[in-house]
Parts: C-alpha cells; structure tokens; sequence
C-alpha cells in the first residue's frame, strides 16, 4: 500500500488461542433495537432465545444472544462488585443465562474498557477491575464479552484490551472477546492476537448512507481477517424499519462477504417475513461461515457500481455485484477479474434467487437502485496446460488473491483498479512478461500432473524504492518446495525454482514477511512453467 490510501495496512491474521470464533459469530444484540428503554429487561431477553429456537435461527447457525448496557446498577457493591439492575433483571445475571444455556445456546454480555460505559447514566466500566469483572461473570456463565471503549481517561487502547483479554483467559472460561474500539487506534493492526473480533469503525445506524459508508471503511481492512478474529463493522440493522428491503439484502449480503460476525440488531419476538427471509439466508449464511475464513476485497468500484469477491473453501468463489446509485444500472465482472479461471465453464448460483446458471467468462446482472447480486461461483472440469515452455502470465490460474488490487499480468500492481501498474522492474532490469503481486497473495495453478519445472526471477518494483518486505514462496501440492527469504525494496532481483515432476497443482504465495504489507509490491518476473 502507499502514501495516498488513508488506512494503515494490516498484518497477515494471527488469531487469538481461545479457540472461539473460527468463523465469524452469530447472533444477537439488543441495542439497536432497544438501547436503554425500560423494555430492555430479563423477560425480554429470555423472549429473544425462545424466538431463536422457534423461528428456526438456531437452526441456521445463530448462537449468541448478548446484552448491551443498562443491565447493571449505577454502583459496584462494597466488595467492588457489579450489581444487576433489580428491576431489569430480578432473578440475577447467572438466571437468565441459564434460561439461554438450557436452549442450547450461548450467552453474552457487555462493559467498556473505561470507568464507565457509553450510556448517559454512568454505569461501572471494567478499567481497573480486569480479572474481578471476568471471575464474576465466568462464575455467571457468560460466554461473550462485548468490551467497549468509552470513559477510558486516555489509557492506551492496546493496553486495556489486553488486560482484559488477559483476565478473560485467566478464568479458563472459554468466553468470545468483542473489542468494541471504534478503529480508532487501528485495531486491525494489534488486536487479533488478543480478540476475536475488532470493531473497524463507529456506530452503524439504520440509513443506507451509515451502512455504506461503514462498508467502505471496512472493505480495506481483509488481511486482518481470520479463523479466530474477524474485522467486526458493527451489528445487522435488518428489520429495523429505517432502509428497504433491498437495502437491507444489500447490508446483509456485505457484511457476508467481508466475513463480518452476524449480530441481529432487530426485535425478533415480532420480525416480518421479510426480515426472517434475510436473516435466515442459508446460501448467503454460508459465504459468511465458510470454513477457509476470508474476507472478501473489492475487485473493482467505479460510479457507484462495486464489485466483490471472496475465495471459498471449496476453490469457488462467492461475488458481490452491488449498485450504490439512485437508478437501475448492470454491473459486471469476469472470471479472470474475481481470481478464477482454468476451466471450460463455471456455475453461477444466484444466493438470492436460488437460481443456477452457467459462463465461461462473463458475469454479471441489471441490480436496482441501492441493491446487491450475489454468485457462488464454481469451476467445472480443469484443463492442465498444454506441453512446452509457457511464460505464466499467459496461462489461466484456477484461483488468485491479492492484498491490494488484482494480480496484473506483465505489469506491476497498482493497488487499485485492473492495469493500473506499470512495467515490471526490479533493481534497475525490466521485464516484459510476469505477475504483478501485491502481499499478501497467493495464485494457484492446475497442473494436473503434465509439468516439471518452474522458474522466476522475484523482488519488490522499482516502484516502491526502497521500502517494503515481502518472502516469495512456491508450493507444490500444499508442500513448500521453494522460499526466497526476506526480500526488500533495496534488494536486487532473485531468483527461485521448483521440481514440479508429477505435480497437480502449483501455488506461488507472497507474504508480508511479518511487518504489514504497506508497499509490498511484488514481482514474479518473467515466471516460466515447463510442461511434458
């Protein structure tokens, strides 16, 4: 990434051990539907997990119903003890997660990383009473802890979320940790061994202008993303009557393809129809707990017409087609922009259709105003290259994912939109043919077998200077067989190979070489692949 985008770049994901959250959390929140009015209470809360099992959101993957704030007296007890609100909550904290436990779902609840929590009324935050406020609420049977960030007198963010995550752990309770830091201090960069989740921005609220903008500051951020911590853009609005129900398919289409935990934010004791088809989507639901735990990154946006894709466990890819604008516009792509390619013919299954169709290349639709389309994308039969020596950036790769931008063929990476690089130049020699990269990435080839040799000249563009660091690695069938090393922006060109004899596939992997991927622009110079 260089100077002119706006957001620090974030590391390759190291999740937290807890073992929690391995795809991204489902559930819900009572706030955006609630906030603090008296009708937030326990029977409340006790009606949204009866409405889990009997509407059927347990039954598509929906676990956790947490609560927000207001649950606790304005005061700690004389041994420095949080109190549940009486009133609110008469038979206790550990009552109401026992009536949610016997459902067979989870329980969740919620402080701040400060003296006090967000709402007006002041109620005790956790900063200072760590491992006090986590034995008590193990001893409860909590399993989610939403921790915000307000009243914090300045303390470093980094420090008072690892102490609780700290405390959290120390309770041997296996409890989801959910840093509500607002991305303030970029919790991208420092919080995933710690949480697993991070909130990336503000307060989502229930308008189409709050839910798109909060995506685009998000979009960015899918190297930070996960098995174990997830970029968190705050809850689902959906059902909360202030956007359309194209505008909410389009929020929940979104926050599915960047991975994003799914926290109902509605009342659910009376949702419409309309609002229980959404949320239990399970086409769309499966995009969001794929089991290879990647964000979707933006393909390409122009006038309002953006186009996403996100790598699948099963080698597809799921594509969002979405139209910002005021009118009725076609977006499109093709297989090659979205990271696919190697075979005849691809399934295209509409997840809000539930149609299925067929291409070979193209890809795309009409989607009305403020509307999102959205494919799983699925390869049919592989072709394996043909014999001879082949210049690689002249064959079709089976999947490629990039940090920043597409991978460009014969040009480097520009960061942003398709051929936006120039020529491939590292220490002072030009290349005509190559893959313009950008950490962190990864190309898959299928080779079916019929190859025996791959070679490549590496190295960061002249382009970036001096700066940037990335490791150049060739796998074969899932086994590293070559590794470059740390490789800088002031090195000069390497280069690497690999007995391919026999192999079914070949995958080249740039990583950030464990310092972010600001500048990371990577070049496979002149690669080459020789087939029997």
């Amino acid at each position: 990434m260089t100077a002119n985008v706006e957001v620090t770049a974030a590391p390759e994901a190291a999740a937290v051990d807890n073992g929690l959250a391995r795809t991204p959390q489902m559930g819900f929140n009572n706030w955006n539907s609630t906030h603090c009015r008296a009708e937030f209470n326990e029977a409340m809360v006790e009606g949204i997990a009866d409405a889990f099992v009997a509407r059927g959101l347990k039954a598509v993957g929906y676990t956790y119903v947490n609560i927000d704030d207001c649950w606790a007296l304005p005061s700690r007890d004389a041994a420095g003890n949080l109190v549940p609100d009486p009133v609110r909550f008469p038979h206790g904290i550990k009552a109401v997660a026992d009536y949610v436990h016997a459902k067979g779902l989870k329980f969740g609840l919620y402080s701040s990383a400060g003296t006090k929590t967000c709402d007006t009324q002041g109620f005790p935050g956790g900063l200072g009473h760590e491992r006090q406020d986590a034995e008590l609420w193990a001893s409860w049977g909590v399993d989610y802890l939403k921790y915000d960030n307000c009243n914090n007198n300045g303390v470093d963010a980094k420090q008072r979320y690892t102490a609780m995550g700290d405390a959290l752990k120390a309770t041997g309770r296996p409890i989801l940790y959910s840093i509500c830091e607002w991305g303030q201090n970029q919790p991208w960069t420092w919080a995933s061994g710690t949480g697993n989740s991070w909130r990336t921005t503000g307060d989502i609220s229930d308008s189409w202008s709050s839910m798109i903008n909060i995506a685009h500051q998000n979009q960015p951020l899918a190297a930070a993303a996960g098995p174990g911590g997830w970029n968190d853009p705050d809850m689902l609005e959906v059902g909360n009557g202030g956007m359309t129900d194209t505008e909410y398919r389009t929020h929940f289409s979104l926050w599915s393809q960047m991975a994003a935990p799914l926290l109902i934010g509605s009342d659910l004791r009376a949702p419409s129809a309309a609002t229980l088809a959404i949320l239990k989507n399970t086409d769309v639901i499966a995009v969001d707990q794929d089991p290879l735990g990647k964000q979707g990154t933006v393909v390409s946006s122009a006038g309002g017409l953006v186009v996403m894709t996100k790598p699948l466990a099963d080698g597809g890819r799921s594509v969002t087609l979405t139209n910002e604008t005021a009118s009725t516009r076609t977006v499109t792509t093709t297989i090659d922009a979205i990271g696919l390619g190697g075979s005849s013919s691809y399934a295209l299954r509409d997840l809000w259709s539930h149609r299925t169709s067929s291409t070979t290349g193209a890809i795309g639709a009409s989607v009305p105003a403020h509307g999102t389309v959205m494919y799983r994308v699925t390869p049919g039969p592989r072709v394996p290259p043909a014999p001879g020596l082949h210049q690689l950036s002249d064959l079709s790769w089976t999947s490629a994912a990039n940090g920043w931008g597409p991978v460009e063929r014969d040009r480097s990476n520009g960061e942003q939109a398709a051929a936006d690089g120039g020529t491939l130049t590292v220490g002072g020699a030009t290349y005509t043919k190559g893959l313009g990269a950008h950490a962190s990435s990864t190309l898959t080839y299928y080779l079916g077998g019929t190859c025996t040799a791959f070679s490549s000249d590496v190295g960061l563009d002249d382009e970036v200077g001096a700066k940037g660091s990335v490791v150049f690695q060739v796998y074969r069938d899932g086994t590293l067989v070559a590794d470059s090393g740390r490789v800088t922006g002031a090195d000069a060109a390497k280069t690497i190979g690999a007995d391919l004899a026999g192999a079914g596939e070949l995958e080249l992997v740039v990583t950030d070489a464990g310092d972010g991927i600001d500048y990371d622009h990577a070049d496979w110079a002149s690669p080459k692949l020789t087939c029997s």
